[in-house]
């Protein structure tokens, strides 16, 4: 009895240790004879939804399912009439506003100060006139020849005429001053303001166009020209072309044997024959459950990290989505 015990053991963990060594071929992951490893992934799907920043009526839409876009390409355009107004609005603003910033640094001109100084000779004559006539007035009101009512109008007119003359002086001094510091400092920030506004106008009239961000396909044109757009509508969707990723797993106990910058070869099920070039150019930090497309019902707990490699120099042959096999040959040695 014991020795049956004894060999049912045995038994068990032959069988454990072989189902242990054999969890990478079956959670897709293969060691090489050469010491690389063989890991099975797919092409990352990589889509970006484009639409413009801007609000408006699609004028023209240039490209359609299917076609190729290169970066830099206009796919569609807005009415861009509401915004080459708010341009020549905010250029006109900008032009006030510098005018204005170069009155006011120039200072005043020299026939204006001039004409301040005549004011104030007029003032200072006018005063001289006014205080003569209230000496008369005050010699002769003793006598009787003159009424205290004169007197007092007499008084009047010459303190009336004195604060003309310190008006007229201070106005003089004013204007030789020139411009106050705090004056142009104000208008300098409402210049800067026009110019913050025209570069925000010409910002919107830019983005009256769309563009393609990078080289990619067309899948999707969702909107047709006439149609009003918010600037959170899509108007295409598109398929970007590069980089090329693929996204695969790698096993933990394989964990130590990659890096990121190790070189690779990526393969397709249609032509394996001709390997792509690529390079390790993420391991994730965190373990995951397997993903469903490796899994089988016996390994749903099973953890693994998840690689993402950057294919060199892909083709058109390299489709998103597409299953395809990675290859790290002389898995732990670094690139010299």
């Amino acid at each position: 009895m014991k020795r049956a015990l004894a060999a049912l053991l045995v038994l068990a963990i032959a069988a454990g240790a072989a189902w242990w060594l054999d969890l990478p071929t079956r959670l897709g992951f293969a060691r090489t004879a050469s010491g690389g490893l063989t890991l099975y992934g797919n092409v990352d799907i990589r889509q970006v939804q484009l639409g413009f920043r801007v609000s408006g009526r699609i004028s023209a839409m240039t490209v359609d399912e299917g076609d190729a876009v290169a970066p830099g390409q206009v796919l569609a355009r807005l009415d861009a009439q509401p915004y080459l107004d708010a341009v020549h609005a905010a250029e006109a603003q900008v032009a006030n506003q510098a005018a204005t910033l170069a009155k006011l640094e120039a200072g005043p001109r020299p026939a204006e100060i001039a004409q301040a100084r005549a004011q104030l000779a007029e003032r200072t004559a006018d005063l001289a006139n006014a205080a003569l006539a209230f000496d008369r007035s005050r010699r002769l009101r003793p006598g009787g020849a003159v009424s205290q009512a004169v007197l007092d109008q007499n008084q009047s007119a010459k303190d009336m005429a004195a604060a003309r003359v310190d008006s007229a002086r201070e106005a003089l001094r004013l204007l030789e001053q020139g411009t106050r510091a705090e004056d142009i400092a104000a208008a300098r920030a409402s210049l800067q303001a026009a110019q913050a506004n025209l570069a925000s106008a010409r910002t919107s009239l830019a983005d009256a166009q769309l563009h393609a961000p990078a080289s990619g396909v067309v899948l999707s044109r969702v909107r047709e020209p006439g149609a009003i757009v918010a600037p959170s509508d899509t108007v295409y969707v598109v398929s970007l072309a590069e980089p090329v990723w693929v996204r695969t797993y790698v096993a933990e106990p394989d964990l130590g044997r990659i890096h990121p910058g190790l070189a690779v070869e990526v393969t397709t099920d249609t032509a394996p024959e001709r390997p792509y070039r690529g390079r390790i150019g993420f391991i994730s930090p965190v373990a995951e459950f397997t993903p469903k497309t490796v899994e089988t019902p016996e390994l749903r707990t099973d953890l693994v990290y998840r690689l993402r490699v950057v294919v060199e120099q892909p083709d058109t042959a390299l489709r998103q989505g597409m299953p395809v096999t990675v290859r790290v040959p002389q898995a732990g040695a670094r690139d010299g």
